[in-house]
């Protein structure tokens, strides 16, 4: 499963990680942030290019893993 650690940057940082990831992913990937609204922009994204967030508050940060 590929990666993308984006905690702690500011948006739009993440999304752009994120599509970067997604292109060239065979299977799931996992995205982690920092804020509550950088996690629901994630899940957004992933949900308009018709994949699905699953999503997990963990300790101090969230977890996005997009199928």
């Amino acid at each position: 499963m590929k990666e993308v650690d984006a905690r702690g940057l500011s948006c739009p940082e993440p999304l752009m990680l994120t599509a970067e990831a997604l292109k060239g992913a065979a299977g799931p990937v996992k995205i982690l942030v920092t804020e509550p609204h950088q996690m629901m922009n994630v899940e957004k994204f992933a949900k308009d290019k018709g994949k699905k967030p699953t999503s997990v508050q963990k300790d101090g940060y969230y977890e996005v893993v997009i199928e």
